[in-house]
């Protein structure tokens, strides 16, 4: 991947976090989410009252890619911090990602750096994953 891209969506992913609406928690997250297609689609979490209807950055940032109709995806960047350590997606999340792209690399930014903490796969933090075809 070239990295002006790789760059660009952390860039985007560490401007969508601080849009974050999390009243309850405080926990801002960021997701930039880059397509085979060379577009970065963005998401934050959205908390609410009723806890379960609380949707993580990583999901909608799939979601909005799906809704334009992009169906490939290239990386997944999250960013976040949590005692100045990197943050990993749910499990919800990677489930969710699995459907799609149960490889795809993922990228753990620092949020109060701005700087990748750590590069790993989905396959490697889901390695057993459900699907209704295995």
């Amino acid at each position: 991947m070239k990295s002006e891209l790789l760059q660009h969506a952390i860039t985007q992913s560490l401007a969508v976090r601080n849009r974050s609406y999390s009243p309850y928690s405080q926990f801002k997250v960021g997701a930039a989410l880059i397509t085979k297609s060379g577009n970065i689609f963005v998401g934050t979490n959205v908390e609410n009252g009723s806890y379960g209807a609380t949707v993580c950055a990583e999901r909608i940032a799939l979601f909005s890619a799906v809704s334009a109709g992009e169906r490939e995806f290239e990386t997944l960047i999250v960013t976040a911090d949590m005692d100045g350590k990197a943050v990993y997606p749910c499990g919800l999340c990677l489930q969710v990602f699995s459907e799609f792209a149960p490889q795809i690399p993922v990228v753990l930014v620092n949020a109060s750096t701005g700087k990748i903490e750590k590069e790993t796969t989905l396959d490697t933090l889901f390695p057993h994953q459900f699907s209704l075809n295995s």
